[in-house]
């Protein structure tokens, strides 16, 4: 679902005539982290059923990049949309925290999708998610927000996703239509003064 309201905000963004030169000069502390984690759960996900001992510490493993990936947006707080990023990852980090590392899927949401999904997810260790039951612990905040037709993509979603999507949008449109105006209103003034 992130990576789907990432595509939505772009096509946003350039509808509203906004452009990508304003990232070019976007800088972020500790910028080098999130390709690192990002291979690092993805290597995990892959892994973690045809290495037992992977598997075991994989819940670990992924609350680990989940700590780091919030020190992260804390630091570059100061960039518009990141707090509210910040509230979503920790929202989807306590429902984890407090479930073994997994985050719960309902079977009733997950109904929508394959149901070789729910199959796998009762046998098997399935990327970083866990059926979600009686015992589980703020459930509410697991993956119990099933999404489909019209919806192009079928998927299953969390509060936490539904937030840091928010946060990802206003990120994404300050940068390719305030700033990226911002830029170019100060290129217009540079040259109108060397005219001058």
């Amino acid at each position: 679902m992130v990576f789907d309201g990432i595509i939505l905000s772009f096509i946003i963004a350039l509808l509203r005539k906004g452009n990508l030169q304003a990232f070019s000069t976007l800088k972020l502390k500790w910028g080098w982290i999130f390709p690192v984690f990002l291979i690092i759960q993805l290597s995990v996900y892959f892994l973690q059923n045809s290495i037992e001992f992977l598997g075991q510490i994989s819940g670990f493993i992924f609350m680990a990049v989940y700590i780091v990936g919030m020190v992260f947006l804390y630091v570059n707080r100061d960039h518009k949309g990141f707090n509210v990023i910040l509230i979503g990852v920790f929202l989807n980090f306590i429902v984890m925290v407090l479930n073994g590392g997994r985050m719960p899927v309902s079977a009733e949401a997950a109904a929508v999708l394959d149901p070789m999904y729910l199959e796998i997810l009762k046998e098997e260790l399935y990327a970083k998610h866990t059926l979600l039951t009686d015992a589980t612990r703020l459930g509410f905040l697991g993956d119990i927000i099933p999404l489909s037709s019209p919806y192009p993509k079928t998927q299953v979603i969390s509060i936490g996703d539904v937030v840091m999507n928010i946060g990802g949008f206003q990120f994404i449109q300050y940068i390719m239509v305030h700033k990226a105006r911002k830029q170019e209103s100060a290129s217009v003034s540079d040259l109108k003064e060397v005219n001058n």
